[in-house]
C-alpha cells in the first residue's frame, strides 16, 4: 500500500521504483552532508545566513533530483539545462561561493546516484582540504598587503600626466592610473592609482616623496579592492 503511494502515475513494470527507505535514506545522508559543508564553510569566513542555509539544503536537492531522472538520458539532459539557467540575483558571488556552491552539488550527485560511502569521503576530504587551506590563509598573506589604492590630490596647475611616474618606478612593482576626477570647484585634480609595492615597510617614504611633489596636499592609501575581479 505504502509503495503505491509513492509510485508515479507514468511509471510501468519496466520500470525500477525507488523504495521509500532508499529515498529517505540519501536524502538524510545528503542532508548530513550539506550541513557539514556548511560548517566547514563558515570557518573563518565571512558568512551571511541565507548562504549557509542554501549551502546546507543544495546537496539534498540535487540529490532528489538525481534520484528523480533515475537513468532516463533524456530527462538528465533536462536537469542539466535547468541547472545551467539557474542564476543568483543577489550581489555576485566570489570564487570560493561558487566553488562551494559546485562542491555541494557534486556531493548531491553523488549521493543521489546511490554511492553513499564515497558521497561521505568525498565530503570529508574536502571539508578537510577547506580547513587546512583556511588555516594556512592560502594564497592571500605573501601578496595581499602589496596591493594598495593610492589617492593624490594636486592642483590643476600640474599635468597629472606621469607626473608622479619615476617616484612610483621606484616604489612600486606596477602602477595604474584609474581615475581623473576635478574637486574643489575645478582649482585641484584627484587622482586615484591602483599601485603593487616593491617593499611594504617603505610606505612611508613613498608618501613622503609624493607630499613633496603635490605641494603637501592630501594624499591617502587604501587596502586595494579586488572583490569585483576575484573570479
Amino acid at each position: 500500500m505504502l509503495e503505491n503511494i509513492f509510485k508515479g502515475i507514468f511509471d510501468t513494470d519496466l520500470t525500477s521504483v525507488i523504495s521509500v527507505t532508499d529515498f529517505l535514506l540519501c536524502l538524510g545522508f545528503s542532508l548530513m552532508l550539506g550541513l557539514i559543508l556548511a560548517f566547514a564553510y563558515m570557518y573563518r569566513t565571512r558568512y551571511t545566513k541565507s548562504f549557509v542555509v542554501t549551502l546546507a539544503l543544495l546537496p539534498a536537492v540535487v540529490c532528489i533530483v538525481i534520484m528523480m531522472v533515475n537513468g532516463n538520458v533524456g530527462a538528465g539532459v533536462a536537469v542539466a539545462g535547468a541547472f545551467s539557467l539557474v542564476r543568483f540575483r543577489s550581489v555576485p558571488g566570489t570564487a570560493k561561493e561558487i566553488c562551494t556552491l559546485f562542491l555541494a552539488m557534486g556531493t548531491g550527485l553523488i549521493t543521489g546516484m546511490g554511492y553513499l560511502g564515497f558521497a561521505t569521503l568525498f565530503t570529508l576530504i574536502m571539508c578537510i582540504i577547506f580547513f587546512i587551506y583556511n588555516r594556512l590563509d592560502f594564497g592571500t598573506k605573501n601578496n595581499a598587503a602589496t596591493y594598495k589604492t593610492l589617492t593624490i590630490v594636486i592642483a590643476d596647475d600640474l599635468d597629472y600626466t606621469g607626473v608622479f611616474d619615476d617616484i612610483f618606478s621606484t616604489y612600486t612593482k606596477s602602477f595604474e592610473l584609474i581615475r581623473v576626477k576635478s574637486t574643489n570647484l575645478g582649482s585641484m585634480f584627484k587622482l586615484t592609482y591602483n599601485i603593487t609595492m616593491r617593499d611594504i615597510n617603505k610606505e612611508k617614504e613613498m608618501i613622503d616623496k609624493l607630499r613633496c611633489r603635490n605641494g603637501n596636499l592630501e594624499i591617502s592609501v587604501s587596502k586595494q579592492d579586488t572583490s569585483m575581479s576575484e573570479l
